[in-house]
């Protein structure tokens, strides 16, 4: 008996964890919604320009030591 409520203990506290933690969150309104969006779209344009400017610096270096 006491094996099965060693088994049992961690599914329950994770279960009510998740309960409590589902009951907490709420949806997003559209001024947060918008600045999530913000910082993700400057996020990919950031990742892109930097790897544009690898790039640009990588292909002049590339022709000189192959060519």
């Amino acid at each position: 008996m006491e094996a099965l409520s060693l088994l049992s203990k961690p599914i329950v506290d994770f279960a009510e964890k998740s309960v409590r933690l589902w009951k907490r969150c709420t949806k997003p309104d559209q001024k947060e919604y918008a600045r999530v969006a913000q910082a993700v779209l400057l996020g990919i344009l950031l990742l892109g320009l930097i790897g544009y400017f690898i790039r640009l610096i990588h292909i002049p270096i590339n022709n000189i030591l192959l060519g």
